[in-house]
């Protein structure tokens, strides 16, 4: 057994990297918001474990994703699209970032209003679970660090105005 710092190190536990990501102010609201969907998409994939009081039949996962997404995600998308529309022009490489969030929510849109009618649901709800996970991962790990070096603070104090007055 190593000490350092006080810690103990234990060889049979693999360690993971914990980076601690200090949002800018502008955009920490839209960052709370992907918890609850990081926590949906987890939920909706096949291999999912058990979540205390949240629903392990296919049947009831489907009607908390609907819940879900008529609650919380429709409304996110909006703000996050407006959010978004305050900083395109800035470069190709934000633009192209945008472009794809833009397609993705459109996708995510469809897929969500099919949910009640599709004919297998289980591969339907892990398709959802995997796509909302990659795409709320994106956001978090690259366009948002993009948003936060490329654009002024007065960009960001207007996203955070703006993100203020829709909540």
């Amino acid at each position: 057994m190593d000490r350092a710092a006080g810690l103990v190190f234990n060889p049979k536990i693999q360690y993971k990297r914990l980076i601690i990501m200090k949002r800018h102010p502008s955009l920490a609201h839209l960052s709370r918001d992907h918890h609850g969907a990081l926590l949906l998409a987890r939920l909706l994939q096949n291999n999912a474990p058990a979540y205390n009081g949240m629903p392990t039949d296919i049947a009831g996962k489907a009607l908390y994703a609907v819940k879900f997404y008529n609650d919380e995600l429709i409304k996110h998308f909006a703000s996050e699209e407006s959010a978004l529309k305050i900083v395109s022009g800035i470069n190709e490489t934000l633009d192209g970032m945008i472009a794809t969030v833009f397609r993705e929510h459109q996708e995510l849109h469809l897929a969500f209003q099919s949910i009640k009618n599709h004919p297998q649901l289980s591969a339907h709800l892990d398709m959802i679970g995997k796509v909302l996970e990659i795409h709320v991962r994106k956001e978090e790990r690259e366009l948002f660090p993009l948003i936060e070096t490329t654009c002024s603070e007065q960009m960001l104090e207007t996203i955070n105005q703006m993100l203020s007055s829709h909540s």
